[in-house]
């Protein structure tokens, strides 16, 4: 499962999951616990999808059967952003970058536990509207502190990529509503998800 055959789960499970519990590890070994994120770090760098494919072993060994998509999805909105999807620098620009971004991705997570109820889901669509949009708001604003055009330009890509699955997450709603296929709601969120986190990184590396 990866970003060519229709699913970003590979992108989205080592921040989200695997990360989260490497948190909570290093309550009891902080040693042990920073060995295994950059173990898992570089290893996912170097085999993209070895984590999940991690994951997936260890379901298949427990005999559980789980849809990935939704799980990750709904994990999203339990979890805070690791310090690679967050800002460092204080001004309010960027301050607001990273709320807009936590707000979308909580927003998100919420599709699975209220795709089910057509009124209260309804609702979740219009919030997730408004969150794309001050997202995009709060991009531009960051988008002056930039040095230089080409990270500017950089930027930019990001954001026509992030407006681009945006536009597919709204065609994605219309197909739901005729065929009934969650699965593929779930599917579109988590790309949404990643292209936050990518205009995060490209802001982050340009600017910090």
């Amino acid at each position: 499962m990866t970003m060519d055959d229709g699913t970003p789960v590979t992108t989205v499970i080592l921040p989200v999951l695997i990360r989260h519990i490497l948190s909570q590890m290093e309550k009891q070994d902080m040693g042990a616990a920073q060995t295994l994120r950059a173990a898992f770090a570089k290893a996912e760098s170097s085999h993209p999808g070895l984590s999940l494919d991690f994951v997936m072993g260890m379901l298949k060994q427990a005999d559980l059967a789980v849809n990935m998509n939704e799980s990750i999805l709904r994990l999203q909105g339990s979890v805070a952003d690791t310090d690679e999807y967050k800002l460092n620098r204080s001004e309010d620009s960027f301050q607001e970058l990273n709320r807009k971004s936590a707000s979308l991705k909580k927003i998100l997570s919420r599709i699975p536990d209220e795709i089910s109820d057509r009124k209260k889901f309804l609702e979740t669509i219009k919030e997730i509207a408004s969150a794309i949009k001050k997202l995009l708001d709060a991009v531009n604003e960051a988008c002056v502190y930039i040095p230089g055009t080409t990270g500017k330009q950089a930027l930019d890509q990001k954001k026509r990529e992030f407006v681009k699955y945006s536009k597919r997450f709204s065609n994605t709603l219309k197909d739901y509503f005729k065929e009934g296929n969650a699965n593929s709601v779930f599917v579109s969120a988590l790309f949404l998800i990643h292209q936050t986190n990518m205009i995060i990184t490209t802001v982050k590396n340009k600017c910090e």
